[in-house]
């Protein structure tokens, strides 16, 4: 389809192949493998996997319907799905970087990317140096003649840190290293950093792409010649592939990407600003609030402050901070105590003992991350049942 579309559109009709019986709806292809006229046909299109479907740990017409649909959200080239979000930062580190690499990445970011990258990476011989989002000269100060990768989260998960795309991304050229931005808070509806300077865009498509908490997902989108000289061989191989029937579901919720993303952002900002004058509220981060650090950034590479706030409790001591944040947690009726975010119901939960719970102290501190901070994900219910909610804890239970 011309990608000269508007964003709806292409949401709506981008990447749709069309069988031999003209379904209107993408069809799903629930099939392990394809069959062949012949032996030379096999043999032809086993040569050329890439262009061809023959086994669906590679290679589906639903997953492929998925990935041209969300390269065009994106406006990169192509697109590779995989198993979850987590699953997708593997395959773009396994795929670009190797023993003896070095690796610069902000310190804010989910719990299981921190732990993949201080943790599991090291293993291998992949070394990271982790840096202030905010802070450029930090970005620069890391790079090494070894430097072979950035990675940014933004906005940072959880307390919502606008990292510059557009100059980091110049540190990054400057240094030779592949440059990847995980665009999960934000999705394609509200930011795209491919056009802002970053080499490949990450997503966990469990998040907002799927909308409703349905299924896991993930994809990493970039240039043709990256992502399927690179990328492509090693999840062919090592198979974090992505289910047709989940890339079915993805396809679904992505039609409906920017009305979700656009009601919920609204919501949130009304409630981020009822938060800022509660009395038991020591501090709320929100992208779209004037009094957020990173505010100007926001507005420049952000169609809005997104679905996403947290918000610090106060409390003497952090045992009465976590007493404090649990209580309110408790209090909720309608909100969902999870881990999960992006979805229509919106979602609650304390990452200090959650998301973040598996890291050390120190990376937790580091992160900013207190006992008496919580993740609010706002969803579709009106906002003010949403206050509500919060309002019974808040005010003591």
């Amino acid at each position: 389809m011309d990608n000269t579309f508007n964003f709806d559109t292409l949401a709506v009709r981008s990447g749709t192949l069309r069988s031999e019986f003209g379904e209107h709806s993408e069809a799903l292809f629930l099939t392990s493998s394809f069959v062949f006229a012949n032996a030379a046909e096999a043999a032809e299109r086993f040569k050329k996997s890439e262009d061809y479907y023959t086994y669906s740990r590679f290679t589906n017409p639903t997953v492929t319907m998925f990935q041209d649909r969300l390269a065009a959200l994106e406006g990169g080239e192509a697109c590779m799905a995989t198993a979850s979000g987590m699953s997708a930062i593997l395959s773009v580190v396994m795929s670009a970087m190797q023993s003896g690499d070095h690796l610069v990445s902000s310190q804010s970011l989910f719990g299981s990317t921190l732990g993949m990258f201080s943790q599991i990476f090291s293993k291998f011989g992949i070394t990271t140096t982790f840096v202030d989002p905010t802070d450029l000269d930090a970005w620069n100060n890391a790079v090494r003649p070894e430097t072979k990768m950035f990675f940014l989260e933004t906005p940072s998960n959880p307390l919502t840190e606008i990292a510059d795309i557009e100059a980091i991304g110049k540190i990054a050229k400057a240094a030779n290293a592949l440059f990847v931005v995980d665009n999960c808070f934000c999705s394609p509806a509200l930011q795209q950093p491919l056009k802002l300077g970053a080499d490949v865009v990450m997503h966990s498509a469990t998040k907002f792409l799927d909308g409703q908490g349905r299924v896991l997902g993930g994809a990493l989108v970039g240039s043709k010649q990256f992502i399927m000289e690179k990328v492509f061989p090693f999840v062919r191989t090592a198979g974090p592939t992505l289910s047709a029937f989940n890339a079915w579901v993805l396809l679904k919720g992505m039609e409906t990407l920017s009305l979700r993303v656009d009601r919920q952002s609204a919501h949130a900002l009304e409630i981020a600003r009822w938060l800022e004058t509660h009395p038991a509220v020591k501090r709320v981060f929100y992208p779209g609030l004037e009094s957020h650090p990173q505010y100007a950034i926001a507005k420049r590479q952000q169609k809005s402050g997104g679905a996403i706030l947290s918000f610090e409790l106060n409390g003497d001591t952090p045992e009465a901070q976590r007493e404090n944040a649990w209580r309110v947690i408790d209090s909720t009726k309608i909100c969902s105590i999870t881990g999960n975010l992006g979805d229509t119901r919106t979602t609650i939960t304390h990452p200090a003992t959650t998301t973040h719970g598996r890291i050390t102290p120190e990376a937790r501190a580091a992160a900013g991350i207190t006992e008496g901070l919580i993740r609010l994900a706002v969803g579709l219910e009106d906002a003010s049942d949403i206050r509500a909610d919060l309002e019974r804890g808040l005010n003591g239970g």
